[in-house]
């Protein structure tokens, strides 16, 4: 059994029929848009909330994104999202986002996201504001 107590929960939810593929696993596409969904509510424990984020001068950008597929995930199964810091550095965060099927308490499948703090306006990357760093060396610390 995997170790469900390792991270923040950054989403949480089910299965449908129309997520699933030709064979009635649940297809690629979900699993990124779950990760995305984490992603949103992982961001917004860091203090990039959605305001922020929305606002016209800073935004995040993934750079890098891997998914290793663990086990079967079938219409009806529910699932959770855990995520934690990998790293961070001045304009950069590596991260993971890990499912897990509830009821069998195992490993679906993971990410690790590599994502950059953007200015918007002049297009690169840019230094995070020192509470998000702050946040995020506090998670990491923590295993979270």
């Amino acid at each position: 059994m995997a170790n469900q107590d390792a991270g923040l929960v950054t989403y949480r939810g089910a299965v449908y029929p129309a997520h699933c593929d030709h064979i009635g696993h649940m297809n690629v596409a979900t699993y990124v848009s779950k990760f995305d969904e984490a992603s949103w509510s992982f961001f917004c424990a860091l203090r990039l909330t959605p305001s922020y984020l929305r606002a016209d001068r800073f935004g995040m950008a993934a750079v890098q994104q891997n998914i290793t597929y663990r086990q079967e995930l079938f219409a009806g199964d529910v699932v959770e999202v855990r995520s934690r810091v990998l790293e961070i550095s001045d304009k950069r965060i590596r991260f993971e986002h890990t499912m897990y099927n509830v009821e069998r308490g195992e490993i679906a499948a993971a990410t690790e996201i590599t994502a950059v703090h953007l200015d918007k306006v002049a297009h690169k990357a840019c230094p995070f504001p020192a509470t998000v760093r702050e946040m995020a060396q506090a998670l990491l610390a923590s295993g979270g």
